[in-house]
């Protein structure tokens, strides 16, 4: 599958394909995906990932102009995004849970970011809701502070009674073993490749 290989190069390090053969694989594998109907399960996304690239909608493109164009890698040493994603535990026996938790970081020079909250995980949709509702922020590695954001504590309370569509989402129309892609809510497209113990 030549669109499965180019995004595989596309989380990896260079040579890079172009923005515009990432562009189209991406829309490849989500037009193969709706076709095929395939169905993923949560725990095929827990662990670690790297933002690698992402694409903007056009109302988006047309505010960041040249800068987003139709889509863009993001540069390691501007910053370090990721995302991790957590399964709740359950008992022995139990079927494994499509809830669990979210935590995105930036790192940025000797500061590290991390907003993280509760998801749930539509299997029949691919569509994995989530809400950022709490905060860290680490200076050289240290805690500096933490705690609840923007009523984070009463959005947590209710997150999982609240309909999908009240909240924020990727769908998920690719999940391979080294990476993962999604449509966000707001219609644009991301790429995301597996990090290691090792690279983390």
């Amino acid at each position: 599958m030549e669109n499965l290989s180019i995004l595989e190069q596309a989380a990896k390090s260079n040579p890079k394909p172009s923005s515009t053969a990432v562009v189209a694989a991406l829309l490849e594998a989500e037009k193969n995906a709706k076709k095929t109907k395939t169905r993923y399960s949560f725990e095929q996304l827990t662990g670690n990932w790297r933002l690698c690239f992402i694409t903007g909608t056009k109302k988006t493109r047309q505010k960041a102009g040249i800068m987003l164009g139709a889509g863009r890698y993001i540069p390691e040493w501007v910053a370090k995004i990721q995302i991790a994603y957590s399964v709740e535990p359950v008992a022995e026996g139990e079927k494994p849970s499509e809830t669990g938790r979210v935590e995105n970081s930036v790192l940025v020079g000797a500061i590290e970011l991390t907003l993280s909250g509760p998801t749930k995980f539509l299997g029949n949709q691919n569509i994995l809701a989530f809400d950022f509702t709490r905060i860290r922020v680490k200076l050289l590695g240290k805690t500096v502070y933490q705690g609840f954001i923007r009523g984070g504590e009463a959005r947590e309370a209710e997150f999982f009674s609240l309909s999908v569509g009240k909240q924020a989402f990727f769908a998920y129309f690719l999940v391979e073993d080294g990476i993962i892609a999604a449509r966000g809510r707001g219609g644009g497209l991301a790429l995301w490749g597996r990090v290691s113990t090792v690279d983390s």
